[in-house]
């Protein structure tokens, strides 16, 4: 539910509000192993601009789900936020 409500926190306020409240859950444990709290956190970055940041993000996000179109998804929006740092 927090991790939600990052998320509208950011489409509210901005991104930087909502990441500071992403950031907030990284010590949670049971969100230790969720691939979506990566997937919100590099969304936020890439939102700021922090790219090289974002697309690691992804990537981490790519590597915790079993789900192979999900890991195609994120491994598609790292490769586009590589491309438009270059």
């Amino acid at each position: 539910m927090e991790l939600n409500r990052g998320v509208a926190v950011g489409m509210a306020f901005g991104p930087a509000a909502g990441l500071e409240i992403v950031d907030g859950l990284a010590s949670e444990p049971s969100l230790k192993g969720y691939h979506l709290l990566p997937a919100v956190r590099g969304d936020l970055l890439e939102k700021l601009g922090r790219l090289d940041e974002a697309a690691a993000e992804y990537r981490r996000a790519a590597t915790l789900t079993r789900n192979t179109r999900e890991q195609a998804l994120l491994r598609e929006r790292a490769d586009g936020v590589r491309d438009r740092r270059a």
